[in-house]
């Protein structure tokens, strides 16, 4: 049987050719490979068919007809191995059909991620009709499956759940057009009785699905891919979004950790800068005279980027119009949108701005003149969902009116930074329809790049909508939620903080009243936690007092000392925190959320943060100059005191060897 080991940084994966499919041998640490399959079935097949009980990695439904196919069609297929390996493509035809099948695999160099895809082709003379069309399928060795996914809505997305499931299926997916609000495309998977963890993120920003079965002997198969049906009509191919496999032996936070190196190696290395953004200021009531004195403001307390948020274009006095006619408000900017992006270009600011550009507003001139350009079914009402429609990016004229649009601003105006939105999902909408929205999404996103590489380009949909690994490698920082309240953003930011890289996770400090979790928190306590990735401000920054804009000042300074270390650091989650470790320097961010002890009332002892990957030797911190060894600060945890008036520390510990 032929067999073949990838190998990534600190892990192997390990497929040998089945009777007619591949097969999983091994997955996990370097050397896991060496010893007899964990996957394999040594018993008896009854009811089902071989493929059915095999560990399988690709396979159509007519070889594994009931326990998950991962190409699916009407008709059925059954196909043969036609030649080849992992790297150059493992090739499978169906002569009947026509139909050719490569399974693409990838390791991703310098970490323990491999990619996985697939390529369709209709060599036949029928049109094929592919219900559904995975990007990859893998066995877990458990004996019944612990399942991490991270679920919500909007204001409340990236929720950490972990459910047990001892056999049966368990599906996530979306069918927005988008990634969603609902779930991430994202999965981890343990055993019930053990700490490794495996794991799967799609590359995909449309509509998608994931699901995990646990068969009778206790074995996890993980399916992954874009949402059917796709069309194939004879001499077409169809290339699959990659899915994305990671492993850890050190749990959930060390696959965290694993995602984290992969999206280091997707982005570009800049410095994301501390932003303000004028919407929670202004809302719709954008004008020059109001924007400039916020950026005044913003220079003074340590931004290094404005962004002028939804408003500044015609038509946009609410949400009911404007959408589609992107040409600054003459009455906004009476001296022109050009003296004004210099005026705040004077004060030692970038400038950014926001667009949404699938969207049209049934008002706005553009709707007017291209009623067409919009997702609709000839002969019934029209849907609208925040009062506008989205246009159907996937028709050639109106992607080439997108990319005509962004040009033009960027070009016209010195614009380095790009808040893309999207909030609204497409009705009706059918899977061709999504697969070529997503197809013009990333091809503009790609130009973007190419002509104007100067310009940085923050992804939102709604919040978290769309946070998917391709969306990721083309862009530099993602908008977690719409929901910038700092209690309720820490569970936010704690999910994401799994998925994603801290050096994508846009997060603001506001006066925002929680949604979910209502109590106040100090001016510190909002920094602190918005530190935790890349900080920006959105509060009414000219309603602060002299004081408060003195303390965002130090903060904001304190911010940029350890910006590096946060958005390059190993991560590590703490009960009340998180932990950015590089060799030299450990940064904890540290927050209280519950009661205090009552000291120095009553009897009382400062909490206690655990810390990890310390190095042996001291750590002394850069604040108060208190020394610890590490096996201190490892066992007996770095002390916090919480009071009243102090919510929230950032220490700053140094390495000292011994």
């Amino acid at each position: 049987m032929s067999r073949w080991t990838l190998r990534m940084a600190t892990t192997t994966y390990t497929v040998a050719l089945g009777p007619q499919w591949p097969e999983l041998v091994a997955w996990g640490p370097t050397g896991v490979e060496e010893g007899p399959s964990p996957l394999a079935n040594h018993g008896r097949v009854h009811f089902v068919t071989e493929a059915d009980a095999a560990p399988v990695e690709y396979a159509p439904r007519g070889q594994r007809p009931f326990a998950g196919a991962d190409l699916v069609m009407d008709q059925g297929s059954w196909w043969r191995f036609d030649g080849g390996t992992p790297e150059t493509g493992l090739n499978y035809v169906d002569d009947l059909l026509g139909l050719r099948t490569v399974l693409h695999y990838q390791a991703v160099p310098g970490t323990d991620v491999l990619l996985r895809w697939v390529e369709v082709t209709n060599d036949g003379t029928t049109p094929l009709r592919l219900e559904r069309i995975g990007s990859a399928g893998f066995c877990v060795p458990t004996r019944g499956a612990r399942l991490t996914f991270l679920s919500g809505q909007w204001a409340r997305e990236f929720q950490r759940q972990t459910i047990t499931l001892p056999a049966g299926r368990f599906a996530i997916g979306g069918n927005y057009g988008v990634p969603g609000h609902d779930y991430a495309p994202w999965l981890a998977i343990q055993d019930t009785e053990g700490e490794q963890a495996w794991g799967v993120s799609l590359a995909w920003p449309g509509s998608w699905e994931i699901d995990a079965q646990v068969d009778p002997t206790g074995l996890t198969r993980v399916r992954a891919g874009r949402l059917g049906p796709v069309g194939l009509r004879p001499g077409e191919t169809v290339t699959t979004p990659q899915a994305a496999l990671a492993y850890s032996a050190a749990g959930l936070d060390g696959l965290a950790r694993v995602w984290h190196a992969n999206e280091r190696r997707l982005s570009r290395p800049r410095t994301r800068p501390v932003l303000y953004n004028s919407w929670e200021a202004t809302g719709f009531a954008v004008d020059a005279d109001r924007q400039l004195e916020l950026a005044r403001i913003a220079a003074d307390v340590g931004a290094e980027l404005f962004v002028v948020d939804d408003g500044w274009f015609v038509g946009r006095d609410d949400d009911t119009g404007g959408l589609g006619d992107w040409t600054p408000d003459e009455h906004a900017f009476p001296n022109g949108f050009t003296a004004f992006v210099d005026e705040v270009r004077a004060l030692g600011l970038d400038f950014g701005l926001w667009v949404e550009p699938e969207a049209v507003s049934p008002k706005s001139r553009l709707y007017t003149e291209h009623p067409d350009w919009v997702y609709r079914v000839d002969g019934r009402p029209l849907t609208l969902i925040r009062n506008q429609l989205l246009l159907d990016l996937g028709r050639e004229e109106v992607r080439e009116f997108v990319w005509a649009t962004l040009d033009r601003l960027l070009t016209e105006y010195p614009i380095s930074y790009l808040k893309w939105d999207m909030n609204r999902p497409a009705t009706p909408r059918g899977p061709e329809l999504d697969g070529g929205h997503v197809r013009s999404y990333l091809e503009i996103l790609d130009r973007l790049r190419e002509v104007h590489p100067q310009v940085s380009v923050e992804a939102c949909a709604g919040g978290g909508g769309r946070t998917d690994l391709a969306t990721i490698a083309r862009s530099d920082v993602l908008w977690p939620s719409d929901n910038t309240a700092a209690l309720d953003r820490l569970s936010i930011q704690d999910g994401f903080l799994l998925a994603h890289a801290p050096h994508l996770m846009s997060s603001w400090v506001t006066d925002a009243p929680g949604v979910f979790d209502p109590r106040p928190r100090s001016l510190r306590f909002r920094f602190v936690m918005a530190m935790a990735g890349v900080l920006g401000i959105g509060a009414d920054i000219a309603r602060w007092t002299g004081g408060q804009r003195a303390e965002a000042r130090e903060l904001v300074a304190l911010y940029k000392e350890i910006r590096e270390i946060v958005h390059t650091g190993e991560v590590y989650r703490l009960m009340d925190g998180v932990q950015y470790v590089t060799p030299g320097t450990t940064v904890v961010l540290a927050w209280n959320t519950g009661a205090l002890n009552g000291a120095p009332e009553v009897p009382g002892r400062p909490a206690r943060l655990p810390l990890a990957a310390l190095r042996p030797g001291s750590y002394v911190d850069r604040g108060s100059g208190v020394r610890y060894s590490a096996a201190h600060l490892t066992h007996v945890g770095l002390p916090t005191s919480w009071t009243r008036s102090h919510d929230a520390d950032v220490v700053v510990l140094d390495h000292v060897a011994t």
